[in-house]
């Protein structure tokens, strides 16, 4: 390992060259394995900013789920509670019942604002999560 002290002409290094000396210092402990603790700390600071990075997209992923899932409970729901709605129109309307029968209109706008509504909450909420 003296050899590596030494400059490329194979010379040994004067005295007054401090830069040189410590290079090769540097050299010799890189070589040796002497580095080992800066070595883990750099492999430990990597290693915390990936897990946070996962932890980071995990949780988008949860939160894409969750919006995913209330919004098709909030479909399902909408579906069951205009279900009767939706049976009256049909059977006032094949049964030759007049449109202007005031059940048979509350049954139509049911039928037709409950789900804008839902389509309009669903819309904003896809546009919040969008910005």
């Amino acid at each position: 390992m003296a050899e590596l002290a030494r400059n490329p002409a194979g010379t040994p290094i004067p005295v007054g060259a401090e830069g040189a000396d410590r290079e090769n210092r540097e050299l010799l402990s890189a070589l040796a394995g002497k580095q080992g603790a800066r070595e883990r700390a750099v492999g430990e600071n990597t290693r915390r900013v990936v897990l946070a990075s996962l932890g980071v997209m995990q949780d988008q992923k949860a939160g894409r789920k969750r919006s995913r899932s209330l919004a098709l409970a909030s479909i399902l729901v909408m579906l069951l509670a205009l279900g009767p709605f939706v049976w009256r129109v049909a059977d006032d309307i094949i049964g030759g019942e007049h449109w202007t029968d005031m059940a048979t209109q509350t049954s139509i706008w049911i039928c037709v604002l409950c789900p804008a509504i839902l389509a309009a909450a669903l819309v904003a909420g896809w546009a919040r999560i969008k910005q």
